[in-house]
């Protein structure tokens, strides 16, 4: 028979991510795919257009629509979601059940509230990737 991973519940291990994975790169497959490993489900939330837009000050390259499908057509991606705020974080873990949170560590220590809820994990970036620094090289701006 084969090994399962054990739970005091006998209910999957979930992790939960987000992301704006706009201009989709190798930096974002790896984060996906360590969040992936820590759990037996990886639930992730794509920021909304207008999310992402009060974020970072411009507007995704890709539509929501497009980053969705992107990020939902992944091998370790279970299931996807739109983040509409980033102060929704907790409703997120509770309504998907997450047992993890993995951040990126550019937000490190800025979720650790969260640990009441579930497992708060901070993943290193991949060195040298940027989505804002590729979308500047595209454009001839840097």
């Amino acid at each position: 028979m084969p090994e399962t991973t054990s739970h005091a519940d006998d209910h999957p291990r979930t992790v939960i991510t987000f992301g704006t994975f706009d201009v989709f790169h190798v930096g974002h497959l790896r984060v996906i795919e360590r969040a992936a490993a820590l759990g037996d489900r990886l639930v992730v939330g794509v920021s909304a257009d207008a999310l992402n837009l009060r974020k970072k000050g411009r507007e995704p390259v890709f539509s929501q629509a497009e980053r969705l499908a992107i990020v939902a057509a992944l091998k370790p991606v279970d299931e996807v979601f739109v983040e509409e705020s980033l102060e929704l974080k907790r409703e997120y873990i509770a309504q998907y059940a997450a047992d993890v949170l993995v951040m990126g560590d550019d937000w490190a220590g800025r979720f650790d509230e969260l640990g009441d809820a579930c497992e708060v994990v901070y993943l290193p970036r991949t060195p040298a990737i940027s989505t804002t620094a590729l979308i500047e090289k595209i454009s001839g701006t840097s």
